[in-house]
């Protein structure tokens, strides 16, 4: 039997964990915050919806814009622009390109391809921080030697050869001024302002650079401005051009010849020895080609380059004048030449340089020395002729920038004896050089030459003329002098617009008198043997003359300075490009 359990020790069974939702009732202090309400809760997931569709929306918006962004990213275009790669010779397709000044009505429709310069671009449509991309058309002026031509380039919508895209004109305007460029299009009709070419433009739909350039000296365009311009700028505030100097250009000589102005003036150069190598071939004359180096000076030892040959010296020849000569001596009758010509004169001038052009010729005469003068004149008159027939377009993209009247010359050549000459300088008050009154014989100074010229203008409505029978003290030993006044010679000087182009003589053809009159001047006959030798071979009565030809270009478009006529000048100051 089992013993009763004591009270205090009996089990308690355990409590039971219940949980009870608190009132709603704020929480005092030192109690626990109440969570939040239903509509606290009902209000947060509405706005945590809201959120996830924004936010859905805003993922779906961006991958549209990606996929527009890539779209709009493929260019179409892409074939049709670009650069070449340097190795331009790798195929040959017997394609004809154009030259601007071919362009006629005919060419209108027509598609052609064409190598240029690019010389300007200009873009229009949206206004944009960077017209770059918001250009709807491209206007870009093409030049080709003295012709502007504008191109034009608009963005289209069609996917096809000719497709012109916005990247296309975004590369049209970052091609560097001076670039060369291949082009291709249709010639359409047009009136253009900005450019020479102002019936005509090029619709593009191919574009590509052969040669890209970098930084430029200064602009064609600035190069390019009339004296008038700047005048004009000094009177107007909002106008502002950049003057690029004569020394300037000619340091940087390449892009200086750019200009239309120097494409013109060197064509003119280039015509003036054509039409001068034409005529006298038409008059029974064959050209030679006389060495440079000589053993002797021409005429004096005072203005020639020395230069050491081998153990001795040689020196650089003034003229082909001895070896014209010896040409009439060995029965070549007619003779020309077109060479350089070498002077040691330290002369800072506007006409002078110490290397040019010269063109030479020497003849044999039956009767008197003025059957030599007149073919030279005859031959002049037909340069001019020619320049003014056919190099119009020439002389006038040159008159742009040197404005000057047209040449003046007359059918019947005036020829000035030359007391004649002087007669007219103290007329009208001219002096000497060293200002005392101007004598009968007296050598001409250049401010009486112009002088001269201006009366015979006024007078006698010419810009060339010719002076005859020169005082034998200021011209060569060769000179023969005249028959009877012993002061004279029979020698001429030709003349444009008052400076002095020609300079030329009857020659002395005896060897006894040759010697006598080499001799006089201080000249030792022993030192110019072959010269005399060739004479007492026998030669006929003969004359001739020499030309600079840069001095005529000069002078029949009024530069001013003869460097302006010369491919690359020397004087006594540039050696140098």
């Amino acid at each position: 039997m089992s013993e009763p359990v004591p009270q205090e020790t009996q089990a308690v069974p355990p409590a039971v964990e219940t949980t009870t939702a608190p009132a709603p009732t704020q929480a005092g202090e030192g109690e626990t915050p109440a969570g939040p309400s239903k509509s606290e809760l009902k209000k947060r997931a509405k706005e945590a919806e809201k959120a996830k569709k924004a936010a859905e929306r805003a993922a779906r918006e961006e991958e549209e814009r990606k996929k527009r962004e890539a779209k709009e990213a493929e260019d179409h275009a892409k074939q049709n622009y670009g650069k070449l790669p340097l190795h331009q010779s790798q195929e040959r397709n017997h394609r004809k390109f154009i030259k601007f000044a071919e362009l006629s009505p005919e060419s209108v429709g027509q598609r052609v391809i064409f190598r240029a310069r690019m010389h300007n671009s200009r873009a229009q449509g949206r206004l944009t921080l960077s017209n770059l991309l918001g250009a709807k058309i491209v206007f870009l002026a093409f030049r080709q030697q003295t012709h502007t031509l504008q191109g034009v380039l608009v963005v289209s919508g069609e996917k096809d050869e000719n497709q012109v895209s916005k990247q296309m004109l975004k590369y049209s305007q970052l091609i560097p001024s001076e670039s060369i460029v291949l082009v291709e299009g249709v010639i359409k009709s047009a009136e253009v302002k900005s450019c020479t070419i102002t019936n005509y433009e090029v619709g593009i739909h191919k574009l590509f650079t052969a040669v890209e350039v970098g930084d430029l000296p200064f602009s064609i365009d600035d190069a390019s401005r009339a004296e008038a311009d700047f005048e004009k700028a000094e009177k107007d505030e909002n106008l502002q051009y950049s003057r690029v100097a004569l020394p300037t250009r000619l340091d940087n000589r390449v892009m200086d010849l750019r200009t239309p102005t120097n494409q013109a003036i060197f064509r003119i150069q280039s015509a003036v020895g054509q039409l001068f190598r034409d005529y006298l071939n038409s008059q029974g004359f064959i050209e030679i080609h006389s060495p440079k180096l000589q053993g002797a000076a021409t005429e004096s030892g005072a203005s020639v380059f020395k230069v050491q040959y081998f153990n001795g010296t040689a020196f650089l020849a003034q003229s082909p004048q001895l070896a014209k000569q010896m040409a009439i001596a060995g029965d070549f009758e007619r003779v020309y030449e077109i060479g350089p010509v070498f002077r040691a004169e330290d002369s800072n001038t506007h006409r002078h340089m110490t290397e040019f052009l010269g063109l030479d010729l020497e003849m044999a005469f039956e009767e008197h020395y003025h059957e030599v003068l007149e073919v030279l004149d005859e031959m002049l008159k037909n340069i001019f002729k020619g320049l003014q027939s056919k190099f119009q377009h020439e002389i006038e993209v040159i008159k742009k920038q040197f404005p000057h009247e047209d040449f003046l010359f007359l059918d019947e050549t005036l020829k000035l004896p030359f007391k004649e000459g002087i007669k007219m300088l103290k007329e009208a008050g001219a002096k000497g050089s060293d200002g005392e009154e101007l004598g009968e014989l007296d050598d001409l100074s250049t401010e009486n030459e112009k002088f001269l010229g201006r009366l015979v203008r006024e007078k006698y409505k010419t810009d060339y003329f010719i002076l005859d029978k020169f005082p034998l003290a200021i011209r060569p030993f060769y000179t023969m002098p005249d028959p009877t006044d012993s002061t004279l010679s029979n020698s001429y000087d030709f003349f444009m617009r008052g400076e002095e182009i020609l300079s030329g003589a009857q020659r002395v053809h005896d060897p006894v008198f040759l010697a006598e009159r080499m001799k006089s001047v201080g000249i030792d006959p022993a030192s110019m043997t072959g010269y005399l030798d060739a004479f007492k071979l026998g030669a006929p009565p003969h004359a001739g003359g020499g030309i600079g030809l840069e001095r005529v270009v000069m002078l029949f478009l009024k530069l001013g300075n003869i460097r302006r006529a010369s491919l690359f000048p020397r004087d006594p100051k540039r050696l140098n490009p």
